[in-house]
């Protein structure tokens, strides 16, 4: 299955930004394609997620998981087609997902290889909808945030990849009254007519504790947080008592140079009896079979939908990236290769 194909080309961190990333944090390299050991497959990668998460990698510092390296290659969410195999459960041409993106071929252990099939759903769906992105937004509603239906709900980041699963997800599942926060008038409309959203808002057009203010005029009991921030403050503004906040991301500090002005209003949290809490979506891999099969049937159904922002070619994932953190997709950034 590799064919002639004797090298495949890389993206690499070429040096560590303070501030926005520019095109000198990136750079290519051709190497040759990888030969598997023992347990191991080489994938020929079709699709690439382009995440927030990863920007955060991009600095030397102790998290979750640990920081990009300089003069290796990024990593993240990957779909593509076995090309050589040296694991007895995995065939040449069968197709999987896995974590080491930004390449056109990848050595993948096996034990960290997902088996999916193309002919059930789109490669680029198990990436979004039905990969991470999609558990992200199962798991901080329904665990995190404890949502019950009857409850309002205040999204930031709607209409982004985990913002508007969420949001569709407590739509169906019985919640009063949903609303989302996004970046243009675009955005706020396909959260309503597309999404069904009972309201929604620009977050550019006034404050957002006055927007939410309004469109929230009861209160809400459930803050799914993708953006920190005034959102935050915003949110903590409007919480009825014992309201549950899930902390997903706070994109609006990703490139801060300086670290942002905390909420001022921080004591609700104490006075509201409010419950805080934030999450990793790879600490709940028990969850991902109940996730597969009740967002699955969702999908299937047409209850639920999803919007894709591609780009083609690995050349065109640095800028993707900037593209998405400033907000200029809608749904799921992808990168097709």
């Amino acid at each position: 299955m590799l064919g002639e194909m004797t090298t495949g080309l890389e993206v690499r961190l070429a040096e560590r930004p303070h501030g926005w990333p520019t095109e000198n944090t990136f750079e290519f390299a051709e190497v040759p394609v990888p030969t598997p050991g023992p347990g191991q497959l080489v994938v020929r990668n079709a699709v690439m997620s382009v995440d927030p998460s990863m920007r955060g990698r991009m600095v030397d510092r102790r998290s979750y998981v640990p920081p990009f390296q300089l003069g290796k290659p990024l990593e993240g969410g990957a779909a593509g087609e076995i090309v050589a195999s040296e694991a007895p459960d995995f065939a040449v041409g069968e197709h999987v997902v896995h974590r080491l993106g930004w390449r056109e071929y990848a050595v993948v252990d096996a034990d960290a290889a997902i088996r999916v099939d193309p002919t059930e759903a789109p490669l680029s769906a198990y990436l979004g909808v039905l990969g991470m992105t999609g558990m992200t937004a199962y798991v901080g509603l329904l665990d995190i945030a404890q949502f019950r239906a009857g409850d309002t709900v205040f999204i930031s980041g709607a209409a982004g990849a985990v913002g508007s699963i969420a949001g569709q997800l407590a739509k169906r599942y019985g919640a009063a009254r949903v609303i989302g926060s996004a970046g243009s008038a675009e955005k706020v409309r396909h959260l309503v007519a597309d999404l069904g959203f009972d309201a929604a808002f620009n977050y550019k057009d006034g404050p957002v504790a006055e927007q939410l203010a309004a469109a929230a005029p009861d209160g809400i009991d459930v803050y799914f947080d993708n953006v920190g921030g005034d959102h935050l403050e915003a949110a903590l503004g409007v919480m009825r008592d014992f309201g549950r906040i899930a902390c997903c991301g706070a994109i609006s500090a990703y490139n801060a140079e300086q670290p942002p002005p905390g909420p001022r209003n921080l004591f609700f949290i104490v006075s509201k009896r409010l419950s805080l809490r934030g999450f990793i979506v790879i600490d709940h891999p028990e969850r991902r079979a109940d996730f597969l099969r009740d967002v699955g049937a969702l999908l299937r159904d047409g209850s639920i939908t999803h919007r894709e922002t591609v780009r083609h070619g690995l050349r065109a994932a640095p800028q993707a990236l900037l593209d998405m953190m400033r907000g200029e997709n809608i749904g799921k950034m992808l990168v097709t290769l």
